[in-house]
Parts: structure tokens; sequence; C-alpha cells
């Protein structure tokens, strides 16, 4: 079974974008038949002993006492609580190691490095040595560092997120379209192709989004901008805790949950099926009048439920509004299926 190269300058490009059947590979996935090649993300290692208070300070999870194994998704802010950074973290007891979406670990790196002053940690990018593994299985490998979807996402429960004055994670989400249950292995590189060839089915990453747009889980690079905010895309409780200490961003964090709104919501689009192709990430969403109101974040064609898309719009747009997407001279209408609430 040959596989197909996801396009030059494509986020995935270098590792196999689909191998003939995107539906079929989709199927697979949800079938546990199937693993996905995510060795174009990074792989970074954070020791030492002061590893944990240290991360607990920059970014927006609570890690202070993370437990070996347990996994969480962290997030560094700008000053001014923009989404710069995603992390997938396990701790194994020895090194905190962190998984980040494609070309983001060397830039991470060297944040990371720049904040490290006298403390007791060291870290290195180990992109080189590690590839990621998608599995459909939540149950942590115990040979390898494991890192697990989060609660939500996979329709399981919540993650502790504590909470403020503004109420909990909760407010924010109306439904979960769909659960994503899976699990991010990292293994030796000569070990990734292995590890896919132990399942009996191939999928590439276009079967992966396509289920993770279903379910309206974000990713850096697909649902943020310069300007996400995290509560605008699910990420309250996922990946920020509402209790924690002073954190860069942080007052912006607070400061929306407490007082204000965000300025746009999630929604998943499900588009019309008589056109021929998918829109393309960051084609234009207008409301019904022609007001531009947002972008498209995922756009995937499902096995089942046709062409749909995440997008990220005004919070402002009524949830029943039919929508126009613009991708060149096509005019594609959309209409919404409620993923975060509208408003506070």
């Amino acid at each position: 079974m040959k596989a197909i190269p996801a396009p030059e300058g494509d986020p995935d490009f270098g590792v196999p974008w689909h191998f003939g059947d995107p539906h079929k590979e989709q199927i697979a996935l949800l079938a546990g038949t199937a693993a996905v090649d995510l060795s174009h993300w990074g792989v970074i290692t954070v020791t030492g002993p002061d590893r944990l208070t240290w991360l607990h300070s920059l970014t927006t999870a609570h890690m202070e006492s993370l437990l070996p194994g347990i996994s969480i998704t962290a997030l560094v802010l700008s000053p001014h609580g923009h989404v710069e950074f995603e992390m997938h973290v396990v701790d194994d007891g020895y090194s905190t190691w962190l998984i980040t979406p494609p070309h983001t670990a060397e830039n991470l790196v060297k944040y990371l490095d720049s904040m490290r002053f006298m403390l007791r940690v060291e870290v290195s990018d180990r992109s080189d040595e590690f590839g990621v593994v998608w599995e459909p299985i939540r149950e942590i490998d115990p040979s390898y560092p494991t890192w697990l979807t989060t609660l939500e996402f996979a329709g399981l429960g919540s993650t502790e997120s504590g909470s403020d004055r503004g109420g909990s994670a909760d407010k924010y989400v109306v439904a979960r379209p769909a659960p994503f249950v899976g699990r991010e292995v990292i293994v030796p590189r000569a070990e990734v192709q292995t590890r896919i060839e132990q399942f009996p089915e191939r999928a590439g990453t276009w079967a992966l989004h396509a289920i993770r747009a279903a379910a309206a889980v974000p990713q850096l690079g697909w649902e943020t901008d310069h300007k996400t905010l995290p509560h605008e895309i699910g990420w309250i409780g996922t990946g920020v805790h509402l209790s924690k200490g002073c954190y860069r961003g942080q007052e912006t964090v607070a400061r929306v949950h407490n007082l204000g709104a965000p300025p746009r919501r999630l929604v998943l689009l499900h588009l019309d099926g008589s056109q021929h192709g998918l829109p393309v990430h960051g084609a234009p969403v207008q409301n019904a009048e022609g007001k531009a109101i947002g972008f498209i974040a995922t756009p995937a064609r499902h096995y089942e439920l046709g062409p749909i898309a995440t997008a990220v719009i005004k919070r402002s747009t009524p949830v029943d509004e039919v929508l126009h997407v613009i991708d060149g001279d096509t005019v594609i209408t959309a209409s919404q299926e409620v993923v975060l609430a509208g408003k506070n």
C-alpha cells in the first residue's frame, strides 16, 4: 500500500497524508486498526529538579505536582493572553516530555532557554532522536512516554481545572460533537515504522484531521491565529487551569473569564456537499449579509458527515444563521453545529 505524501508547504509535509482512501482510513482509526505517523511533530525534554515548578510558572497548566504518567495539555501565552505554543505533556519521574505541533519545537526551546535563569533545569530538543505515533488507544504504554487525549475531548469526563469568580470551564462548552480517543506515543525514530506496522491497516494525517475536526478538537496552527484566546476554542479547562498562580498572559485569561466574554467561538460547519472541493485553511467565513465573521480552521471530508470544517467566528453570530465560506471564486453555504457557547 503506497503512502501519498502531504503536499509541499502543508503542515504535515514529510509524513504520509493518505494511502489512497481517506474515508476507509478514518473508519480504520475509529475501529482501532491503524496508527498515524506524527514523526514531524516535535519532542522536547525538560530535566532537572526544578523542572515541574519552573514549567508551572511559565504555562497555563497546573504542573508543580504533576505525577509520573499523568497527561496534560499546556499552553504558553503572549503577554496579552494570545496562544503562542501548545504542548502535550507527560512526566516520567525524571524528565518532562513535551510533544509539540509541527515546526514549533525550535522556537519553543529558544523561549524556554531564555527563561531558565539560575534554575536547575535543562531543555533539549529531542526531535532528531524520537518520533511520535498516534494510536487509537487511550492507555499508557508502560515502555514509552505516552500522552493520552484530554478527558473532555475523549468524552470521558473533565480535567480538574479549578474555577474563578467567573465560574468553571463548564460554561464554555455547549456540546462535544464526537469523541476523540487516542494517545501519542514517543518512540525512538528507528522504531516508528515498526510500531505503525503492528497495526493491520494504514492511515495518514488526512484521516486523523477528519476525525479531529468532527470532534472539534483544536490544534495550534489550524484553529489558532495570532490573536487566539484559549477561551475561544475550548482550551479553558482542557489546557488552562483557572485557579493556579501567575503566568504570562494570566491577567487576560482572568479578565475575559471573570468580567467579559471571548470575541470569537469555535464552531463545526456542515458544508454544502454540491461543491467539488473543500475550502482551504484560512478561507473567509461570511454571515448572511456578506460581512466577514471568521475563518476556516480545519476543512475535512468526513466518511459519514460529508464535507465539514471547524471555523472560528464572531461570538455574536446567531447560532442558527446560515453562513457562507469564500474559497476563491466559489461560495460554499454552511450550517453551524454549536460547540462553544455564544455568550457567557
